[in-house]
């Protein structure tokens, strides 16, 4: 089994602890009310929200996945990390990819925003290669709604401070 890693950085003007709320604490509420065609629902299907908990993701209409079910590894809240892995879905995890692990870490800026750091590690099954190009639809996706949390946090100062 080969493991493909994929990391991206890109830079908020959006403090750490307002964006890791936003974007990570909240997710399930927030995204599915910003983007529905993409993101239709969030929901819990095991456990409390914590580490060990599974969530199911169920896409909008015409998205190249209907649904992904994720474990959540861990969440630091003081350092501003999250970290979750793939284990079931639809069109992604297939005869050729096992699971997918994230972590997303959120770094202050010297200029008072976040530096967003994103590892993927793609563990593929047998001796199957991932290429860069066979990901990046999902990390445009992953990008698109980051902007639209970023908007949204943007357009109104006082939501989640």
């Amino acid at each position: 089994m080969g493991v493909f890693t994929y990391e991206t950085e890109f830079t908020s003007v959006i403090p750490p602890p307002r964006l890791f709320k936003a974007f990570i604490l909240d997710a399930d509420n927030l995204i599915p009310k910003l983007a529905p065609q993409a993101v239709k629902g969030i929901e819990i299907l095991e456990g409390d929200g914590g580490v060990g908990t599974i969530k199911k993701v169920t896409f909008g209409e015409g998205s190249q996945l209907g649904f992904v079910k994720h474990i959540i590894d861990g969440i630091d809240k003081d350092n501003f990390v999250y970290s979750y892995t793939l284990i079931e879905g639809d069109g992604l995890l297939s005869d050729k990819i096992e699971k997918v692990a994230y972590e997303t870490k959120l770094v202050a800026s010297s200029d008072g925003g976040s530096i967003v750091k994103s590892t993927s590690h793609y563990h593929a099954k047998d001796d199957v290669e991932i290429k860069e190009e066979q990901v990046k639809a999902g990390k445009e996706m992953a990008s698109g709604l980051f902007k639209l949390v970023e908007g949204y946090l943007l357009a109104n100062p006082d939501a989640y401070n």
